[in-house]
């Protein structure tokens, strides 16, 4: 890399961006900056997004919203079980003037696109968008398209009604970077939520506030946060952990750790740091890698959850010492630069 380009890299304030989405986000999504906070490191690591929840918690609110404060084209695609490869990826048409095909892309093709309930539409169906979002490019008849960055797919699922549903297995599930919770909004929140919205919806108002090479330059800034050793060896450790663990069948894989070292890079960056804390790697186990677990029948059976599997595994592991303690803007785990 040139030394122009680590300057560049260097000069992108990915907090001040981040915020910028947030704020403009938290005016339609009330109360739930967690989980706001976590899509954006999903979206600033070039992953994707699994909202799972029940219906009515502004999943699907959550998506229009960050696709109205980037400057990125969005399509929804409501997943149904006659939903067709070719309603995802388009389709080739024969024109009969000029007596050629004429490809018609799909919903796929835009830069932010919303999977509705994606557990409803079949497998082949499902792979179509799992293709895309690993490859970030569609073959169609022969011919490769690729899309245009930043591609994010957002993909909704009710954990709740399993009826006529074709539900992601798990080597599918290991493609989305993380898998979010909304929850229900608290008394007040929901309050201010009623008032916001009794003369129309604020996404109606919602203006574009991050433009998509913005976006794309945060992709490339967060790469640049430091992760010392220290820290890296705490990471592989509660991976390994899952691996090891008597009630856990199927661990984390390689791509996990890759998941869970980005998403600590881009936390850091959007809370203005250019290091990576252990905290930093605590806080993203459960949303990398809960989705990625699979537990043994005698362990779903005594109804043991991943959730406390991995702060079991978390909590037995050794954080680091700091090397020293000095201004926040340095890395405390690093002897030296």
């Amino acid at each position: 890399m040139s030394k122009s380009d680590e300057t560049r890299r260097s000069s992108v304030d990915v907090a001040s961006i981040a915020q910028k989405i947030l704020a403009n986000m938290e005016k339609v999504i009330i109360g739930k900056r967690q989980q706001i906070t976590l899509a954006l490191v999903a979206y600033f690591c070039e992953g994707h997004i699994l909202l799972e929840d029940v219906p009515g918690v502004a999943k699907t609110m959550l998506a229009r919203a960050l696709a109205r404060s980037v400057g990125c084209t969005f399509k929804r695609l409501q997943c149904t079980p006659d939903l067709l490869p070719t309603d995802v990826t388009g389709v080739s048409i024969f024109n009969q003037k000029t007596a050629e095909f004429e490809f018609r892309p799909g919903p796929i093709f835009a830069q932010t696109l919303l999977a509705d309930e994606i557990n409803r539409t079949t497998p082949r169906t499902q792979s179509a968008l799992l293709e895309a979002m690993a490859e970030r490019r569609v073959t169609v008849d022969g011919q490769t398209y690729a899309l245009k960055p930043p591609f994010l797919v957002i993909a909704t699922q009710n954990p709740v009604d399993h009826e006529g549903t074709f539900p992601l297995p798990e080597a599918q599930l290991d493609r989305f970077l993380i898998r979010l919770s909304l929850g229900y909004p608290s008394i007040d929140e929901e309050a201010k939520m009623l008032q916001r919205m009794q003369h129309g919806h604020p996404i109606d108002e919602l203006n574009t506030v991050v433009t998509a090479a913005e976006v794309l330059a945060c992709q490339e800034a967060i790469r640049d946060v430091h992760v010392d050793d220290k820290v890296r060896r705490y990471l592989l450790e509660i991976v390994q952990g899952t691996r090891t663990h008597d009630d856990i069948q199927l661990g984390g894989s390689p791509r996990a750790s890759i998941a869970l070292f980005r998403t600590a890079q881009a936390l850091a960056a959007i809370q203005g740091r250019n290091f990576v804390l252990p905290d930093d790697v605590k806080r993203m186990v459960q949303p990398v890698m809960a989705h990625r677990l699979i537990l043994r029948p005698e362990s779903r059976l005594r109804k043991v959850t991943p959730a406390a599997l991995l702060h079991e595994i978390v909590s037995d592991v050794r954080v680091p010492v700091p090397a020293h303690r000095d201004d926040d803007r340095d890395d405390p785990f690093a002897n030296a630069r």
